[in-house]
């Protein structure tokens, strides 16, 4: 390679951060094969299509053992009905629905009661875990009410909300609200906690007030862990929605499996299984993309 090839170094640094780009542009093939030291690297890059494949073949192995379990009936037909079956089932529960009820207000039904949940745990829970992770009085008053109420399941004050607020929808959207507001809080501080000190100082060196450090660095410092933080919440308070459902519930997916259960209805609880399932995965896949989109530098690209 002659030297009129490289770029001239001028003062500025960028350039010279350049000058590897273009030598290793020029000095690989365009279908150059990924050298064996760097193949880790190669595979992190590219592993997505390969990582797909085998979810794939997994998900495929488990409805051919299933379809042959059925199939030579290993397992009796009552416990186990057959894919086709249950197909079928799903196909029938959004025509004519369940308890005359249609699967799409079911679902509807479930996605409203979260939906309201996560609105108002997210107004509760992100002011309560920035008063902690920038307070130590806040931290002293609501950390410790935070980590007594969080191991406990769901399940355990639900006698209470029906005792506090009858069997109506507040009951039932205050259950899920408190499964999702710990880990909403304790992600938002620590968040907080993780903001570099340099950047706090560097703010302040150009005269930022209270609100815009608040506004400007603290916030998005913290969003990462704010949305993985909702992501583990909207998984914990999907969960819980079968439990709310149970509180005197005529319509919701929750409510549906636990009908069809007590009547041995096998094919309807496990539709009704798979639809909060595929639904739960929707939300998990539609978090991860509004996280990657709103905080992309967490991202490698």
């Amino acid at each position: 390679m002659s030297s009129s090839k490289l770029p001239e170094l001028t003062g500025n640094p960028f350039e010279a951060a350049n000058l590897d780009s273009t030598l290793v542009e020029t000095a690989t093939p365009a279908n150059a094969v990924a050298p064996t030291g760097l193949s880790w690297q190669y595979w992190l890059k590219h592993g997505l299509s390969h990582q797909l494949s085998l979810a794939t073949l997994t998900l495929l192995s488990l409805l051919l053992a299933w379809w042959l379990a059925s199939h030579f009936q290993w397992i009796p037909e009552l416990l186990l009905p057959a894919p086709s079956t249950v197909f079928h089932t799903l196909l029938t529960l959004f025509d004519s629905g369940y308890m005359d009820v249609t699967l799409g207000a079911h679902l509807s039904a479930s996605l409203l009661r979260i939906a309201s949940a996560l609105g108002l745990a997210l107004l509760l829970a992100i002011p309560t875990g920035l008063l902690i992770g920038l307070n130590r009085i806040g931290r002293g008053l609501l950390d410790p009410v935070i980590e007594l109420y969080r191991p406990v399941p769901p399940l355990a004050y639900l006698p209470l909300m029906v005792i506090w607020f009858g069997i109506g929808e507040l009951s039932k959207v205050l259950l899920i609200t408190l499964a999702i507001y710990a880990p909403l809080v304790i992600a938002t501080s620590s968040g907080v906690k993780r903001v570099a000190v340099s950047r706090l100082q560097a703010a302040r060196s150009l005269g930022a007030t209270r609100w815009q450090l608040l506004r400007y660095v603290i916030l998005p410092s913290a969003l990462p862990d704010i949305l993985t933080g909702l992501r583990i919440a909207l998984g914990i308070g999907w969960s819980t929605l079968v439990a709310a459902e149970l509180i005197a519930a005529t319509e919701g997916i929750g409510f549906m499996v636990y009908t069809a259960s007590k009547f041995m209805i096998t094919d309807v609880v496990l539709a009704g299984i798979f639809v909060i399932a595929f639904v739960a995965l929707a939300m998990e896949l539609g978090l991860r993309r509004l996280q990657a989109w709103i905080t992309p530098w967490q991202h490698d690209h």
